[in-house]
Order: C-alpha cells, then structure tokens, then sequence
C-alpha cells in the first residue's frame, strides 16, 4: 500500500476515533455552563482560533475579497452544517451515548454519501452498485445493533 494512502486511513481512523471525544466534551462543556448551544458556539471560536493561527504559522495566503464575493451562496453551507453537527452531537451525546451518536451519524454518512455520488452531487458520479449497498446495509445493521442497547434503557 502507498505510504500516503496509508496516512491518509490512519489519519482518517484518528479523527474517528477523537469525534467522539469532542462530543463528550462538548456536553460537559454545556452541562457546566450555560448550555449545549454555548458549548458549541465555544468549540466552534476555540477552532476558529486554532484554524487562524494554523494559518498564520504556514504563512498561507488569501484569497482576495473578489474570489471569495464571487462564489456561490450554497458554498456557506459547510460552515452550517458544521455547526448543525457540533451543537447535534453536544445536545444528542448524554441522550444517546457516544457509541450510538456516532453509529447513527456515520450511518447517515453512508448513506447520504451514496446519494450525492449516484447523482453526481458536487462530484463524478458514482452510481449505487449491489457490493456498495450491501456495505451500507452492513452499516446500517450495526448502528442498529449499537443503539438498540441505548433505546431499551
């Protein structure tokens, strides 16, 4: 396997496994504060800050105001839907339990992640076949299996 290919899933299987943990801690967070959307706001300033300095120290440059004007309204989505996830997870993790958000959330990865590549959604498409629908079955069937413990207690 190519070394960077390799990175790339071990560095993929790290923030995995941290998701979880910035939910936890996120909840504690609003649990000892003013709430999950306090919380959230936190993580979200605390990254921005974090995301800023990473900037400054790699000396990247930026775009100037007429290329980031030019885009397209729909481009500011990513930080809603970033956002839409912190304050869910936040709010969902004491609920639900860090196994089962993160089962239900990757469920609905697959399965969103499905639809956008067979119609070709931002990307090539990359229609649906038999081994990639049985895959996110199998996704399906152990989120199942993961929340059905947190939904009978």
């Amino acid at each position: 396997m190519h070394l960077g290919i390799l990175g790339g899933i071990l560095l993929a299987a790290a923030v995995g496994v941290l998701l979880p943990l910035q939910a936890l801690i996120n909840a504690r967070l609003g649990h000892a504060t003013e709430g999950p959307l306090f919380a959230s706001f936190m993580s979200f300033l605390v990254g921005t800050l974090a995301l800023g300095a990473a900037l400054l120290v790699t000396r990247t440059s930026l775009p100037n105001a007429q290329t980031v004007a030019s885009q397209p309204s729909w481009i500011w989505l990513g930080g809603l839907i970033g956002a839409l996830y912190v304050l869910s997870a936040t709010v969902l993790v004491p609920r639900l339990g860090a196994a089962a958000l993160i089962c239900l959330i990757v469920f609905g990865q697959v399965a969103g992640s499905l639809l956008f590549d067979h119609f070709g959604v931002l990307n090539a498409t990359r229609p649906v076949d038999a081994w990639r629908l049985l895959g996110a079955t199998l996704v399906a069937v152990g989120a199942v299996l993961v929340v059905r413990p947190a939904a009978a207690g």
